[in-house]
This record gives structure tokens, C-alpha cells and sequence, in this order.
């Protein structure tokens, strides 16, 4: 991916959000977003993501995820705003950590 303007979200999404279609939920809006990067379960409970594409697509993605999908019940989102490295070439579930 072509890191000219683009822009990279880690995300740490805390609340009820295992269990409710959440990853899916995300791989199925930055597909549609052209966004790549990964969404996985951590062992505490949590979900974390790292998105990269065009800022204001990253954004629509935040404003989303921010809601979940209608199981979920999103309590925080941690964000860590970084410069876009590239190193992605689609959206994936990683396993848990």
C-alpha cells in the first residue's frame, strides 16, 4: 500500500465486545473502507486493532467502531495515532494474545 497520505490507528477497544461479532464487524467495515491491517481478541477481554489507509477513512472507521455492532457495548476506545508504514496488504483476524 502506498503510505502517501496515509495514516495508521492502533486502537484498544474496552467494554463488551467478545463474543458479539466485533471482529467481523470491523473486517467487514474496513473492507468496504479499503483499509487494511488487522483486528484481534486479547485475553483480557479487549479487542485491538491496527488500521492504515486515508485518514478520514481510519476516521469512519473510529466513528464505528466507536458504536460496535448492535450485541456490542463499547465502554473505550484508546487511540494511538501514528504515521502509515505500509507494511499491510489487507484486513485480517489475528488470533489472540
Amino acid at each position: 500500500m502506498n503510505v502517501e497520505g496515509n495514516i495508521r490507528l492502533s486502537a484498544r477497544v474496552q467494554g463488551r465486545v467478545q463474543g458479539v461479532g466485533f471482529r467481523a464487524f470491523v473486517v467487514q467495515h474496513a473492507g468496504n473502507l479499503g483499509l487494511v491491517g488487522w483486528v484481534r481478541n486479547t485475553s483480557d477481554g479487549d479487542v485491538e486493532m491496527t488500521v492504515e489507509g486515508p485518514r478520514t477513512s481510519v476516521e469512519t472507521l473510529l466513528t464505528l467502531v466507536e458504536d460496535g455492532p448492535r450485541s456490542a457495548h463499547v465502554i473505550n476506545v484508546q487511540r494511538n495515532w501514528q504515521p502509515a508504514t505500509g507494511e499491510f496488504d489487507r484486513f485480517e483476524i489475528l488470533r489472540t494474545v
